[in-house]
């Protein structure tokens, strides 16, 4: 099961977000999302458990704790919308009459 951790300190390391979760079951995966250009973490990372009782039990067990200063925002990952909206703005720069 694929868990959202928002509210990260930037100083969060993927050890410590291994860490936090292997308390509660078998950590498949940790993935801190970094911005492309300049590398620098954006605040937030996904974690993946094995087991859907272990995630759930962690997300319970993990949501509003600090870590590193920041009380994290830990939730079931939602599945990423096909063709979702980027940020693009529509029609930038064209008039609409």
């Amino acid at each position: 099961m694929n868990i959202y951790i928002g509210n990260m300190s930037f100083d969060t390391t993927e050890d410590q977000l291994r860490q936090a979760f292997a308390g509660f079951g078998d950590v498949s995966t940790v993935n801190i999302i970094k911005d492309k250009y300049t590398g620098e973490p954006r605040g937030f990372a996904f974690v993946e458990m094995s087991g859907k009782d272990e995630a759930m039990a962690a997300i319970t067990g993990l949501n509003g704790q600090d870590l590193n200063g920041r009380a994290l925002n830990v939730n079931e990952a939602k599945p990423r919308a096909e063709g979702g909206n980027r940020g693009g703005g529509g029609n930038r720069g064209r008039s609409s009459y």
